[in-house]
């Protein structure tokens, strides 16, 4: 498995690849990879001959205050990780090779990007949309995963893909737990031991509101407020938002009567973590 850090190398592979006939896949991650991303890449390995995971800490996507300086990073696990699953090659660019210095040109969106985590978050998604639409245009690849986790991400980029006619279909993956519950993420390794069982809350209260869609419950109102109701029993959270909202358009909605996602985001001490869960016309998880 290759590690590449510049887009002059990495193009006349991927030219190389396409020469052969072969397709391939892209993994899009920030790096510091858990379980989920594995999943991502096995799934991408199970449908393309070629799989080119992209390792980058993308600085476009984070706030002025947020924490880009301290996100972890660590190329060496992550490569021991991508080539157990079965990746072909790591793109592992740094930020001069992404962005030249008087870049001036950004993917933005609006409609899905201003609610939920885009509300607290305004420039967020103007920096996954660029870089996603760069690595779209460096990789080429066929089809591109992505993790349910980050459902709004997952909602934007396949909007952006239909506005702006990219020929790459986008594969949603279920979000991967650990044992207890927790929605794997790299900002978990913040969380000390305390603040790891506070984290329980989010999942703890989403399965509360699941349950009372699945027994009838059609009131997005009543389903929000016991999702709130229950994470604010957890001294450690702070609610940043609790949402119920059209899985397509990401607007509120009052009634569950279409396909819904309810998301939320919390913050554990200092760490800011999401996780959701969506529902279809028949109130089947999805």
């Amino acid at each position: 498995m290759q590690i590449v850090k510049t887009i002059e190398e990495l193009r006349p592979i991927i030219k190389g690849w396409r020469k052969e006939g072969l397709s391939v896949g892209l993994v899009p991650t920030m790096g510091y990879l858990h379980e989920g991303h594995k999943s991502l890449i096995v799934k991408a390995v199970s449908e393309n001959d070629k799989v080119v995971v992209s390792d980058f800490v993308n600085p476009t996507q984070f706030g002025a205050n947020e924490d880009l300086s301290s996100y972890p990073r660590d190329i060496d696990r992550d490569a021991t990780l991508c080539e157990a699953a079965g990746a072909s090659l790591i793109f592992h660019p740094e930020p001069e090779e992404m962005y030249a210095p008087d870049n001036c040109t950004f993917v933005d969106m609006n409609k899905l990007t201003k609610g939920l985590c885009g509300k607290t978050r305004p420039s967020h998604f103007s920096g996954v949309c660029t870089v996603v639409s760069k690595l779209f245009h460096i990789v080429t690849p066929d089809l591109a995963y992505f993790g349910e986790k980050d459902a709004q991400q997952l909602a934007v980029i396949r909007r952006m893909v239909r506005d702006m006619n990219f020929d790459i279909k986008i594969v949603g993956c279920p979000i991967v737990r650990e044992e207890d519950g927790l929605a794997m993420s790299s900002r978990n390794t913040y969380l000390n031991q305390e603040e790891r069982q506070a984290a329980l809350i989010l999942h703890k209260s989403l399965t509360l509101g699941e349950n009372m869609i699945k027994a009838g419950e059609r009131d997005a109102i009543k389903v929000k407020n016991a999702i709130i109701k229950n994470i604010q029993t957890e001294p450690l959270a702070q609610i940043d938002y609790v949402e119920v909202v059209d899985a397509e358009t990401l607007e509120p909605v009052e009634s569950i009567e279409n396909s819904i996602l309810v998301a939320t985001a919390v913050y554990i001490g200092k760490t800011r973590l999401i996780d959701n869960f969506s529902k279809d016309l028949e109130g089947n998880g999805r």
